[in-house]
């Protein structure tokens, strides 16, 4: 409840603040670097292993990304994945494995990584989300969603 109370002060747009609020609890939001190509390929594959379309997405450079980690107090200088899920917001590596649990089998298994010790995964993780852009590339401007998966994008 305290959650929801925060992220109403953030969005003020009479209906769009309630929808936002009602989506934060029922289901988990993903923020991706939307002019990542590497972020972009991921969320890709999480669309495809989501098979109940229940995870919901936003660029962190769009304004619902801006507001959101504002309500969950997640610092302004993350610039990879952020989980939102059960009113805590989850970053790096817990995001990246946290999203798993909600693939169908075998994309599934990718959660069995959560328990490989944090120590071990996150220098890992940051090390592939600093080398990102030279890696893969970037794009000028976020990713346009088609209109297959348009409702699973919240702006």
């Amino acid at each position: 409840m305290l959650r929801r109370a925060c992220l109403s002060r953030f969005f003020s747009q009479g209906t769009k603040r309630t929808y936002l609020c009602l989506i934060m609890q029922e289901y988990p939001v993903v923020l991706f670097d939307g002019i990542c190509n590497y972020c972009n390929a991921l969320v890709n594959f999480a669309i495809r292993h989501d098979k109940k379309a229940f995870i919901k997405f936003a660029p962190l450079q769009s304004e619902v990304g801006i507001r959101l980690r504002q309500g969950y107090d997640v610092d302004d200088s993350t610039d990879s994945v952020i989980l939102i899920d059960n009113n805590r917001a989850y970053t790096q590596s817990d995001a990246a494995i946290r999203i798993a649990k909600y693939f169908g089998w075998p994309a599934k298994a990718l959660y069995a990584f959560i328990l490989v010790p944090k120590f071990i995964r996150q220098p890992v993780y940051k090390w592939v989300a600093r080398n990102r852009y030279k890696w893969f590339g970037k794009k000028e401007t976020c990713m346009v969603p088609g209109p297959g998966v348009r409702e699973r994008f919240l702006d």
